[in-house]
């Protein structure tokens, strides 16, 4: 009999697809079931890994010993709290959840159940590889993640969908899940929610962020900035090319030859550091509390942004 663990995706999109090719390779898990509220979506994905394909969730769970919750963010919190309950551990994708209370009781539960709760914010392991957590705060953070409309995602706000992952990179490089607003532009386009944002943001540390998530560009965009006493580091991953003005040059390259899984494959290595503290019992690399301090963030900009669109 397999030793391996039961691991199951929910949500059959295009994003849950590439989880479930994650589990399928890796290491010590056997993929067993995908969960979707579309059956006909749920058994196609499931039938390319010989998986089970169901639209029902407590059947779904009791299929897995492992669960990544890739379904649309403002069903998150729901799923991994019925998830948990039934004593599964969890990969929740980003954000955590909506809701603070939601995540703080998920991360209650995760303790009470003593099963693990990640949270998917891969960027946290590019960062790592490129050592940028261990040359202390920078002064400035600058991000940009502009994207072409795509009509995904469009359950939430840019905030949820893209800025999440720049906040939760700020919440863990100032320490902080909290920071004064000084400069925010705000445009919603397909609907009520935000869909491009630029904000600006000074934490009780002094570290100055201006941050830009768009799904509205013609010409995307994604780089990332750090601002040192000595110097800048620019990471621009869809040139893929590195500056760096800083003594210390950086660990990796984008063209390297030998790069650490964290930054060939960061979702695969997400999914491997899950299982890892699964079968270990130790933290994950990005838990609960991770999750929930980018969350703190992005809600008090994402409070900001509506009040702004309801002004205009």
């Amino acid at each position: 009999m397999s030793t391996n663990l039961r691991a199951g995706v929910a949500g059959a999109g295009v994003f849950g697809g590439y989880h479930a090719n994650k589990y399928a390779e890796a290491a010590g898990a056997d993929l067993a079931a995908i969960y979707d509220v579309d059956l006909t979506r749920a058994q196609e994905g499931a039938s390319k890994h010989g998986a089970v394909g169901t639209d029902d969730f407590d059947e779904f769970l009791s299929l897995i010993d492992v669960v990544t919750i890739a379904t649309p963010a403002s069903t998150h919190g729901a799923l991994a709290e019925k998830a948990l309950m039934a004593g599964k551990h969890v990969l929740v994708e980003k954000p955590i959840s909506l809701d603070l209370d939601v995540a703080d009781r998920l991360i209650a539960l995760s303790q009470e159940k003593g099963c693990v709760l990640q949270v998917g914010h891969q960027e946290r392991y590019v960062a790592d590889a490129f050592g940028l957590f261990d040359r202390g705060a920078p002064t400035e953070i600058r991000s940009r993640r502009l994207n072409k409309f795509s009509g995904r995602a469009m359950d939430v706000s840019v905030v949820f969908d893209l800025m999440i992952h720049d906040l939760d990179l700020l919440a863990l490089l100032a320490d902080t899940d909290t920071a004064e607003i000084t400069h925010l532009d705000v445009r919603a386009e397909h609907g009520d929610l935000a869909d491009y944002v630029d904000v600006a943001l000074l934490t009780s540390s002094g570290i100055r962020a201006q941050l830009t998530a768009s799904r509205l560009e013609e010409n995307p965009n994604r780089d990332l900035g750090l601002v040192f006493g000595e110097g800048e580091i620019v990471l621009d991953f869809l040139k893929r090319e590195t500056t760096n003005t800083t003594s210390t040059p950086l660990p990796v390259d984008f063209g390297s030859d030998d790069k650490p899984r964290a930054l060939a494959d960061p979702l695969a290595h997400g999914t491997e550091t899950f299982l890892e503290a699964v079968r270990t019992g130790s933290e994950p690399t990005v838990g609960g509390r991770a999750g929930r301090r980018a969350l703190s963030l992005a809600l008090m900009i994402e409070n900001a942004a509506m009040a702004a669109l309801k002004d205009q």
